[in-house]
């Protein structure tokens, strides 16, 4: 049997041909690659701020909560009746109930 020899033409071509198609690959690659990096660092830095804006929040929310605990004070209710709306406190009525000892109702 005879074999063809390729010829130098067809070898060239066929490297060329083969170094053209891996440099398409590598290039083709290195872009998927950046752009899985891009979004994976776009997608870290949302949750940074995600995360920080829920510790604000959160810290609000707590803030929130002690103003309203001291503001249910009875202290701080009277002095703000006192000092903002401008009320006096009503002198204590004393009532005396006199009881008769000497008769009983029954019911």
């Amino acid at each position: 049997m005879k074999r063809k020899r390729r010829s130098k033409k067809t070898k060239n071509l066929f490297q060329s041909i083969i170094f053209f198609g891996s440099t398409i690959l590598v290039i083709s690659c290195l872009i998927t690659y950046l752009w899985i990096y891009t979004e994976i660092d776009e997608t870290l830095l949302y949750v940074e701020i995600q995360t920080s804006t829920v510790r604000e929040l959160e810290n609000e929310i707590y803030e929130l909560k002690n103003s309203i605990e001291s503001l249910n004070r009875a202290d701080a209710i009277a002095r703000r009746a006192k000092e903002e709306l401008k009320m006096v406190f009503a002198d204590p009525e004393t009532l005396n109930v006199f009881l008769n000892t000497n008769e009983r109702s029954t019911f």
